[in-house]
């Protein structure tokens, strides 16, 4: 008989990244009883360092790649009208310097042998686009391509190196805020599942006769549960989990991906809402497109061993810069524009080549056993297809412990994408926000925007008691952010003000600002003085 102390839940989920949290959904909706737990925040991790796009990887069909392309397309229309609070449609530029450069090495590359891409010009490009159009094709939700050149090109960049002949356009999608959508996934698991649970900053400290032991790292509190089956959602963390839980295993070679935020008015106002996403001299891709008022300039594809010493080096600030500069030389492009950095690890598969580029972004389920129990480890996948890879996972889980799949969320929206009004039909639903909060219009598109239809319980929470705009921003208000940490998994400062919100993405982070949102927070985050200064100043770090 189980001890009472121990509780029993039929999947523990080991990483709260997005495929974990994806998941989490996925499985809660089948009336599983599941845990996921995370050694930090929710999408903390490389979940909450990518370069913010939901695209289809036109650059995989150069690998022939095309079920992955498919698969990417697909989810990307279907997350475009399941979270369209937060995912939106991105019309992507190709800059193009020739008529028919990049055909031998296309050629090369396709058929799995080494090749580096530094050119790809108008033919192939136009070949690569019309297989794009046709992979989108399944629930479509945006246009098909156009390609432009010459003077109709120009006029719209100015600024752009002079020996750009034409440029191909296409769409794919942005996420604002991918971190929040990864917390939506587990309240939603929450919300249908109420016997379900989630343990952020948790670790695992072994596993025995079934039992893991569990210790919570900002309190030193410990928990023993049991599990029918486990689930490594643990990203680059994978092997470094399975040894812990006494499973050596090597499925994981990480590479790091470096992103700046530029504060640059002049290129922001010549991308005009657009994605330039081109070729490096070295057979790189690179990437800039306005985000939150700025420039999101990306990406590098560093191998690394350790996930957790990873951050945006000099070296790559400069790479990145000075690629940004070679295709805009009308621009002054240096570091003194950098707001932000950030830097992540992709959770690739260990792989022996030369060029980290060629490692496929496709996933792989690897199964082992350990006491007598499954354990199923996720490697690879990215933030696109986070929804199909939990489809696929949770058939296995299924499978295994002989439940049936009783709902599917391909066309379930997530979190403050249900019931989300139509553009027609937004200022009326925005008109009654203010009117049943007795707020102004302004304020409620504020809201809306941020968090989709979640608007409407934020913004009844903040009429219930006065509140007040923060002095140090005053775009958000003290009972917003109370909401935010009494509602959200909140546990410290910077899951606020780095998951939950797009303060420091933004660029707005400051001493200031962190001490006046720390202190806001003590009373509901029963914070001690002591603990308040702590929060404030690691936040900063």
């Amino acid at each position: 008989m189980t001890a009472p102390d121990i509780e029993n839940f039929d999947v523990v989920i080991i990483g709260a990244g997005i495929n974990g949290a994806g998941l989490f959904r996925e499985l809660a909706l089948q009336g599983l009883k599941v845990l996921i737990l995370d050694k930090g925040d929710i999408c903390c991790g490389a979940s909450a360092a990518p370069s913010r796009l939901i695209h289809g990887g036109i650059k995989y069909l150069e690998t022939g790649e095309f079920r992955l392309v498919a698969q990417s397309t697909f989810e990307r229309n279907l997350l475009l009208r399941n979270a369209p609070h937060t995912v939106r449609p991105l019309l992507t530029v190709l800059p193009i310097r020739s008529w028919f450069g990049g055909i031998v090495p296309s050629v090369r590359r396709f058929f799995r042998r080494k090749a580096k891409m530094t050119d790809r010009g108008v033919l192939i490009t136009e070949l690569g686009l019309l297989l794009y159009d046709v992979f989108g094709s399944r629930a479509r939700a945006m246009p098909f391509h156009r390609m432009k050149i010459g003077r109709f090109f120009r006029r719209t960049w100015l600024h752009m190196a002079p020996d750009v002949i034409a440029a191909g356009q296409y769409y794919d999608a942005a996420i604002t805020s991918p971190e929040r959508l990864g917390f939506e996934c587990v309240k939603d698991g929450l919300d249908v599942s109420p016997t379900s649970a989630v343990m952020t900053y948790t670790t695992v400290e072994g596993i025995a006769n079934g039992v893991m032991k569990l210790r919570d790292v900002l309190t030193g509190g410990e928990r023993s549960i049991r599990a029918g089956l486990i689930v490594n959602a643990g990203g680059a963390w994978i092997d470094r989990i399975n040894a812990a839980i006494g499973l050596p295993t090597r499925y994981i070679g990480g590479t790091k991906g470096s992103h700046l935020v530029l504060d640059h008015p002049a290129l922001l106002r010549e991308l005009d809402g657009r994605m330039v996403y081109f070729g490096t001299p070295d057979g790189r891709i690179c990437l800039a497109y306005p985000f939150l008022g700025h420039v999101l300039v990306g990406s590098t594809d560093i191998p690394v061993d350790d996930p957790d010493r990873v951050s945006c080096t000099k070296e790559e600030e400069s790479y990145m810069l000075r690629m940004l500069a070679a295709l805009f030389p009308g621009f002054e492009i240096d570091a003194g524009q950098v707001l932000y950095r950030y830097a992540g690890v992709r959770p690739l598969p260990a792989a022996d080549v030369d060029d980290p580029g060629a490692i496929s972004r496709d996933h792989i389920v690897h199964e082992d056993r350990l006491d007598g129990l499954s354990v199923l480890s996720l490697v690879g996948g990215k933030w696109t297809t986070f929804r199909g890879l939990a489809e696929e996972v949770a058939d296995k889980v299924l499978e295994r412990l002989s439940r049936p799949r009783t709902a599917t969320t391909r066309d379930r929206p997530i979190g403050g994408g249900r019931q989300y009004p139509a553009p027609s039909e937004q200022a009326a639903y925005i008109a009654a926000l203010a009117r049943e909060n007795a707020v102004p219009a302004a304020r409620a598109a504020q809201i809306f925007e941020r968090y989709g239809t979640t608007a409407r319980a934020i913004l009844s929470f903040c009429a219930a008691e006065a509140d007040a705009p923060l002095h140090a921003m005053p775009d958000f208000t003290r009972r917003e952010l109370v909401y935010l940490a009494s509602h959200e998994q909140v546990r410290t400062l910077s899951d606020l003000l780095y998951r939950r919100t797009t303060i420091a993405l933004s660029g707005r982070l400051s001493d200031v600002v962190a001490r006046e949102v720390a202190q806001t927070l003590q009373e509901t985050m029963g914070w001690s003085d002591d603990r308040r200064d702590a929060e404030w100043q690691a936040a900063l770090l």
